[in-house]
């Protein structure tokens, strides 16, 4: 019997893990291929996207938010920064936010649940707004007299003209995911870590800001709308618990329980004592410690003939 049952647990779990991988990366493979094809149907759409795209900048300026010139002005200084800020923002977005997935799939499985579906959430209400919306992204307003760096620097994701793009909807800017999903991936590392310093991934959305803005790709507003969206869908979707107790450390709920116990068990026995005490020293000459509702503490038998030698001498 043991040889037919021993092997089948250690064979099955492995096999089941495999079935969730693949599962995992089937599903959030499917999703981005649905939202890259959902993307594309407003192509088309050029006249609308300009004029939106108009009707977004002379809303910043009545908001008075800083004008995309003066990020893009420091990017300017030097071929490199230019250079480093284009490649940022085409090789850092979607590479991050799958390792981001992927440690939370190995280390923390109650967060890459809570993860993935707000992130599905997120790109979902995007794709809504990207098709009722279509906006042209800065660096293709004549009012904003902005360098396209990815066309005169490289490197770029987008060809020079959006009608000839079928790897990407260039009027797709509001809101940024780039921004969505870089918050997204700070919030998700700081709720599922405990390190001191995890507050130093919020330099991933802000460096990401700042690169989107400064390549005029996309308004501070669409930042600040994928901002609103990631906060509904937070508030949607509840995060799960403290992450575990770091080896060695009796921390959390189940640290606490341990706690409980082994201080339910001290005063039990502290009881216990003092009562014992309370019923050996209260109790008369010849009454047993059991019949002063004591613990009975037992001794040995005495010999026979030191007894015997007491009662003679007596």
């Amino acid at each position: 019997m043991t040889s037919h049952t021993t092997p089948a647990g250690p064979a099955a779990g492995p096999r089941a893990a495999r079935r969730r991988l693949v599962r995992e990366l089937l599903l959030v493979a499917g999703l981005f291929a649905v939202y890259k094809a959902g993307r594309t149907l407003s192509t088309g759409r050029t006249d609308e996207a300009f004029r939106n795209a108009g009707w977004i900048w002379d809303a910043e300026r009545v908001l008075r938010l800083p004008g995309e010139g003066a990020v893009q002005g420091l990017l300017l200084h030097g071929e490199i920064l230019v250079r480093t800020a284009n490649t940022y923002y085409a090789g850092v977005h979607f590479p991050a936010t799958v390792l981001f997935l992927v440690w939370l799939y190995a280390r923390r499985p109650a967060h890459y649940l809570w993860a993935r579906r707000v992130l599905v959430v997120l790109t979902g209400a995007a794709l809504a707004l990207h098709l009722a919306f279509p906006l042209a992204p800065p660096r293709m307003l004549a009012a904003a007299h902005l360098v396209d760096t990815g066309q005169v620097y490289g490197p770029t994701v987008y060809r020079a003209a959006p009608a000839t793009d079928t790897m990407a909807n260039q009027f797709a800017a509001m809101p940024s995911l780039h921004f969505g999903w870089a918050l997204m991936l700070a919030l998700g590392m700081m709720a599922a870590t405990r390190s001191r310093l995890r507050v130093l991934w919020l330099l991933h959305p802000l460096v990401t800001l700042l690169v989107v803005v400064g390549t005029a790709n996309h308004y501070w507003l669409d930042a600040i709308v994928a901002t609103v969206l990631l906060g509904a869908a937070l508030l949607l979707i509840p995060r799960p618990g403290t992450p575990g107790p770091t080896p060695g450390a009796d921390t959390g709920s189940a640290g606490a329980s341990h706690a409980l116990e082994a201080e339910a068990c001290e005063a039990s026995e502290s009881s216990v004592t003092e009562g014992a005490g309370v019923g050996v020293s209260g109790a008369g000459p010849g009454v047993p410690p059991a019949a002063a509702g004591a613990v009975p503490v037992l001794r040995p038998p005495r010999p026979r003939g030191r007894r015997a030698a007491v009662g003679a001498g007596r």
